[in-house]
């Protein structure tokens, strides 16, 4: 039987696996599903319409699964998805979905959200990601897999914080985190090539030298930046990674205030649908 301590409250239609530990004074709401191995501290609540995966540790005061903060929710039935495994630490909030922004927010597995921080509605946080104490996610963020989020971090609705990318501390991100940069500054600009990331996630040596021609191709060199892409891809057609960063600038650009996704912000093109990963096997 799962282990629930006498204070805590659990609705009647909730659905926890036998070796669940819910500690003091912890709510957990209508709908909401927790998978085995999964602990809530006490003074956590689970508020609705919440699917929380395996091995997850909710620390103590986290509200995840509350209503989004946006003046067009009106109650509808919208949810919350947690993977498998994530720290989520003290008084982490993560609201649910929103009628026109898909209907969900998503976190994947295997991420570290530290004390305070905040994912909004339709916000989709891939896997292995690390964000910091009092990152503040807006509406519709998306942060791709193994990207880490300094302490205080503002993240404009509709960004994009690209797949190993460092976001150094106290930035205000208004526009998109091109993938394996490390972005940083008032504003915000890549400074460098996310090398130590993108060593310790398998990508070679090789690889990484290719990722800083394409760093001081894009964002040192004077020049037209649909004629150094395009140079970009006869140079490296090979090199997923650098494909990839080239993707993304080439979104950001033709998006609106430099966030691709805002540009489909009345469509599909911003659901919480997660996109492919480039794994460091694919650097040859």
């Amino acid at each position: 039987m799962p282990v629930i301590h006498e204070t805590a409250i659990i609705d009647s239609t909730a659905d926890i696996a036998a070796d669940v530990t819910v500690g003091a004074f912890s709510v957990v709401g209508p709908s909401v599903q927790i998978g085995s191995g999964t602990v809530l501290d006490d003074h956590v609540t689970v508020v609705e319409r919440t699917q929380i995966g395996r091995d997850n540790r909710l620390y103590t005061g986290c509200v995840v699964g509350g209503d989004p903060q946006d003046r067009k929710f009106d109650g509808e039935p919208t949810s919350c998805s947690i993977g498998d495994g994530n720290q989520i630490r003290e008084h982490v909030t993560i609201h649910r979905g929103t009628a026109n922004g898909g209907g969900v927010t998503k976190v994947g597995s295997n991420n570290l959200l530290m004390v305070g921080s905040h994912v909004a509605h339709d916000c989709c946080v891939g896997d292995h990601t690390v964000i910091a104490n009092q990152v503040m996610l807006a509406g519709h963020v998306r942060v791709d897999d193994g990207a880490s989020i300094g302490g205080g971090v503002g993240v404009h609705h509709f960004a994009t914080i690209g797949q190993l990318s460092f976001v150094g501390g106290l930035a205000r991100i208004s526009r998109d985190v091109p993938p394996f940069m490390i972005v940083e500054g008032h504003p915000a600009e890549a400074r460098a090539v996310n090398v130590i990331g993108m060593l310790r996630n398998g990508f070679d040596q090789p690889g990484v030298d290719a990722m800083k021609d394409a760093f001081r191709t894009l964002f040192k060199q004077p020049g037209a930046m649909a004629d150094q892409i395009t140079s970009l891809r006869e140079r490296y057609a090979g090199v997923a990674a650098v494909m990839a960063l080239c993707n993304a600038v080439e979104a950001s650009s033709s998006g609106m205030h430099g966030r691709a996704r805002e540009a489909g912000r009345h469509d599909d093109k911003w659901s919480a649908a997660k996109p492919a990963g480039v794994t460091g096997r694919s650097v040859n």
